[in-house]
């Protein structure tokens, strides 16, 4: 049976509709959370590595960004599928050397993304129009890694998605949250300070049905896409 290692920074960002898709695929979710440290042998037995989002930022100086750091190389070593969620494309931006900074403005709630030349031959994104509606919560961004595919953008930020080599993707949107997700983010003591800036609530409904849409097909895609573990390749 297929496994992904899914390092989870704060509890309440968990896997939402990927883990609906992970389940169709027959795919078991590890978790790991923010400071377990995460031996080579248990990255090398996965399929793929899958990085949540959180409050924290890529650029804090803990021991848990370096091993986090780590791991993502490895996993790009071989050749391994990624996928970075906000913060975790924030990280795998800055694994594969690109800066992590303060983004001009916080972008919280549903805002358009509008996809790039890119994304018309990317397996994930071909078919989609521009724009799509999706939900945001991030106030860092990074600079596109060099080498990787330009995927999305919005106007309040430009890289919204990358993708680098055929499989490890980094999204700044959150296509995996459902509606009581967002619902319980507003009520997290982590993320009131977000909150309180906001100038009018988010509805938590307003577009998740076109979201769940388009994660079961981004994130069916993508699990589709992997190869069998015994091609990874690298040290």
């Amino acid at each position: 049976m297929r496994s992904a290692l899914v390092i989870r920074h704060v509890p309440f960002e968990g896997l939402g509709w990927l883990r609906q898709a992970l389940d169709r695929a027959g795919v078991v979710p590890l978790y790991f959370d923010i400071g377990q440290p995460i031996e080579r042998r248990e990255l090398d037995a996965s399929s793929a590595l899958i990085l949540m989002g959180g409050p924290m930022s890529a650029n804090d100086p803990d021991p848990w960004v370096r091993n986090e750091l780590a791991a993502i190389e490895q996993a790009l070593r071989r050749s391994q599928p990624v996928l970075g969620i906000c913060l975790g494309a924030q990280l795998l931006a800055k694994a594969l050397g690109a800066r992590v900074y303060r983004n001009h403005v916080r972008e919280i709630g549903w805002f358009p993304i509008e996809w790039t030349p890119d994304a018309a031959a990317d397996a994930l994104f071909h078919d989609f129009a521009s724009p799509e509606t999706v939900f945001h919560w991030h106030g860092e961004t990074f600079d596109l890694p060099a080498g990787s595919a330009w995927l999305a953008r919005s106007e309040r930020c430009a890289h919204q998605a990358f993708r680098y080599g055929a499989h490890a993707y980094g999204l700044q949107f959150h296509l995996e949250v459902t509606p009581e997700m967002i619902a319980d983010w507003m009520q997290q003591d982590a993320n009131c300070g977000d909150v309180r800036e906001l100038d009018q609530p988010v509805d938590p409904y307003a577009h998740a049905g076109r979201q769940a849409e388009l994660s079961r097909i981004v994130f069916d895609r993508w699990i589709a896409s992997w190869p069998d573990s015994s091609g990874f390749s690298g040290a």
